[in-house]
């Protein structure tokens, strides 16, 4: 990891994009010498509507409060979005781009300039919908990005966090639930 790693998530409102930022920062604030930060950026957009959302990780303390204009990482929870917002712009010429889609990455690499970066991929919704019931794509999306960069290398522990933060806000039913779809998540993202 760089000194200073960037992530911008690209969703739509009521996906849980938001909620992955900050998760994500929560399981990694417990890692020891990083520093973690989740940024939302939208308005008073409605549900379904695009939005952003940020997260900083650093080997120091975070001083910028500002969205992320360079992104090392680009997050798209929602196929759709895809061809509709520019998800690459601004971002770094060895960015990687993890989407949510069911798509070949051939034709996603042809169709959008994303030229020689690392693009993975997930089927985040049919994950979600199996494991609980709801296409929410957040966590098998979250556990996707720490596999793919390699943030945590140790799946128990990160399960352990990730029960631990869902639990702030979900039932305990639902947290094993999820629990799930990290396990299928981390076995099914692919490279393309």
């Amino acid at each position: 990891m760089k000194e200073t790693t960037e992530i911008r998530w690209h969703g739509r409102g009521g996906q849980g994009v938001v909620t992955a930022a900050v998760t994500l920062a929560d399981v990694l604030s417990k890692e020891k010498d990083l520093y973690v930060q989740a940024l939302p950026e939208f308005g008073a957009e409605k549900r379904g509507a695009p939005i952003l959302a940020f997260n900083r990780i650093s080997r120091k303390p975070v001083r910028a409060h500002s969205q992320v204009y360079y992104p090392d990482i680009v997050v798209v929870t929602d196929p759709s979005l895809l061809g509709r917002v520019d998800i690459s712009s601004g971002a770094r010429d060895d960015a990687v781009f993890l989407l949510n889609t069911t798509f070949d990455l051939s034709l996603v690499r042809d169709k959008l300039p994303l030229g020689n970066r690392k693009i993975y991929a997930l089927d985040a919704y049919t994950i979600a919908s199996d494991e609980i019931g709801r296409a929410i794509p957040n966590v098998p999306m979250v556990t996707a990005l720490v596999k793919v960069t390699g943030i945590m290398n140790d799946l128990d522990k990160f399960k352990e966090r990730m029960k631990e933060s869902l639990g702030k806000k979900l039932r305990p039913e639902v947290v094993e639930m999820n629990l799930k779809t990290i396990d299928r998540a981390f076995k099914e993202v692919k490279e393309g």
